[in-house]
C-alpha cells in the first residue's frame, strides 16, 4: 500500500493529520524504543551476559520497536488519511 494516491486524481496533504500523527509518532517512539533499552539491559543483567550480549539483546529488542512504529503510523494512517483526493 502505497503512500502517495493514484497519479490520476488530483490530492493535497491533511496536514493537521500528518502532524497529528507524527506527534503521536515521536511520543510513543520514544516510550517503545526507551522500553527496548532499559528491557534490554534489565534482561541481560537477569540472563548474566557480558556487555557485548547486552548490546545485541538491546538491538534485537531495538529492532522490535521499529517494527512496532513501522505498524502503528500504518495504523494511524488508516485513521487520519493523509490525502484528501478532490
Amino acid at each position: 500500500m502505497s503512500m502517495q494516491p493514484s497519479s490520476g486524481a488530483k490530492s493535497e496533504i491533511i496536514w493537521p493529520s500528518v502532524i497529528t500523527v507524527i506527534s503521536a509518532a515521536i511520543l510513543i517512539g520514544a516510550e517503545v524504543f526507551g522500553a527496548a533499552f532499559a528491557g534490554g539491559w534489565a534482561i541481560a543483567i537477569l540472563l548474566g551476559l557480558s556487555d557485548t550480549g547486552a548490546h545485541i539483546l538491546q538491538a534485537v529488542m531495538f529492532g522490535i520497536g521499529v517494527v512496532i512504529m513501522v505498524g502503528f503510523i500504518r495504523q494511524a494512517q488508516r485513521i487520519e488519511p493523509f490525502w484528501k483526493r478532490s
